[in-house]
């Protein structure tokens, strides 16, 4: 199960890092891949869940008893005073057996509806998982997206300093107007504002990511936004056919339509009798030692059928030295649960809805991988753009510092440009983050592991990229 080997590793991750960090004090670094299984290993919710999963698979192990003879030992003394007669002091032991013969396969039937429940609770771990990664890569992209706004700001801020200190020597000097430098100081106090604002948001990302990840402190991430990022895409359809696949909502729809289909199958056998046999030794008498025999074979024949119920049964025995038995019997009971018999259209009309909505899953999941291409698709070309815009801003601002030079622009036009150009350096920032999180949202449709898209793309698609 996929959910165990992602356990165990996140486990593994968890105790090491906790403790080169904690005991050792040294500093480590994760990437995507590592904080998603770092996150799984210390989701509580998840190792419950995975307990129970075991738990089901050890019963259901344990329910093969079903199909192996019941034994039971019967101990009795009956002891009785008569005021007129004889007393009576009677001691039996007895060891009894009951087998059943044969069904008409319901309980292997109903033991492969089991077991299919066991592979649904498997999918939805599976999925529950896949939530887990996802909240833990949208925190990592989260913070990486902090940090470098944050690197952008801070730069953003220093050279505002250089501008202001200039801008007050030419107001001095009557070379700039007293207007501009009080607006350069407003701009001068957004900054300070947005550059706070982002450490308090950092702050507060950070310390719940170290939380999601179940360590006392967040270690460093080794991952890096890359505004020049090439996305390697996959062809559509060989994408779409791997996503209807490997999906785990469509294998949980599709262990569903399997046990509804063994539930038909039971309530079509609701007809078939089942046959029992059973046998009986045990010895008996006054006193001790017990001197007498008996033994009884037996075979049960039941129908049991909404409209009609009915057990026929034959035993026979005998008793040492001598004695003979045998015991024919019949019992008879109609319409015993006659709302029973729609449990097989009940059964139909089930399996005809779990068909309907797998096909309408299985539609769903080809466009919706049809669309995420083409959303990283959008977001590869936002980026692009971003990029060019940035470009565009920067070669503004030089434009404007010989301008300046040429005095035909004043220092604030030269600040606003920075402002400009710094805004635009976050816009590149935001669609590289963006373009991250679409590429992961395709990765969770096709079942990848964090950052397995690019491999799965070459695979697929030597050459293929936006």
């Amino acid at each position: 199960m996929r959910v165990k080997v992602f356990t165990k590793t996140g486990l593994c991750l968890m105790f090491l890092f906790s403790a080169l960090i904690n005991v050792f004090g040294m500093e480590i670094s994760i990437n995507f891949e590592q904080a998603a299984d770092l996150a799984i290993a210390a989701s509580p919710d998840l190792r419950f869940e995975v307990k129970e999963q075991k738990l089901r698979e050890k019963a259901w192990l344990m329910g093969m008893r079903i199909f192996f003879p019941r034994f039971s030992i019967g101990v009795q003394e009956n002891d009785r005073l008569q005021e007129f007669g004889a007393d009576s002091f009677m001691k039996n032991y007895s060891i009894n057996m009951d087998q059943l013969l044969w069904d008409g396969g319901r309980i292997s039937a109903s033991r492969k509806i089991e077991k299919l429940e066991i592979g649904i609770y498997n999918s939805r771990l599976n999925r529950m998982v896949d939530e887990i990664e996802d909240s833990a890569l949208l925190a990592y992209r989260n913070i990486l997206s902090a940090r470098a706004i944050m690197e952008i700001r801070e730069a953003a801020l220093e050279s505002l300093y250089e501008q202001m200190k200039i801008l007050e020597k030419e107001v001095e000097l009557g070379l700039a107007l007293a207007i501009d430098l009080a607006e350069a100081e407003v701009e001068l106090a957004q900054a300070h504002i947005e550059i706070k604002s982002l450490e308090a948001d950092l702050i507060e990302l950070e310390s719940q990511f170290a939380d999601l990840l179940g360590l006392n402190v967040l270690p460093e991430l080794s991952e890096k936004i890359d505004v020049n990022k090439i996305s390697s895409l996959p062809p559509v359809l060989n994408s779409i056919l791997f996503a209807q696949e490997k999906n785990q909502e469509l294998a949980e729809a599709r262990f569903s339509i399997t046990k509804r289909e063994a539930e038909l199958k039971v309530a079509r056998r609701l007809w078939i009798p089942q046959l029992r046999a059973s046998g009986s030794f045990g010895v008996s008498g006054r006193q001790y030692p017990l001197n007498r025999y008996n033994w009884s074979v037996g075979l049960i024949i039941e129908f049991a059928h909404p409209w009609l119920q009915n057990s026929f049964g034959f035993q026979g025995g005998g008793e040492w030295p001598g004695d003979y038995n045998a015991i024919l019997q019949n019992s008879i009971l109609p319409a015993p649960d006659p709302v029973a018999s729609l449990g097989k259209r009940k059964a139909k009309q089930t399996l005809e809805l779990e068909r309907e909505k797998y096909q309408l899953a299985y539609e769903r999941i080809g466009r919706m991988v049809q669309n995420s291409i083409q959303k990283c698709v959008l977001a590869a070309r936002k980026l692009s753009l971003a990029i060019e815009s940035k470009a565009a801003a920067e070669r503004r601002y030089k434009l404007e510092e010989v301008r300046l030079d040429l005095g035909q622009v004043t220092r604030i036009d030269l600040i606003k440009a920075q402002l400009i150009y710094t805004e635009k350096e976050i816009v590149c920032v935001e669609a590289a983050i963006n373009l991250l999180g679409a590429e992961r949202e395709l990765e969770r449709l096709l079942d990848l592991k964090p950052g397995g898209l690019e491999h799965f793309a070459v695979s697929h698609n030597p050459g293929g990229t936006l």
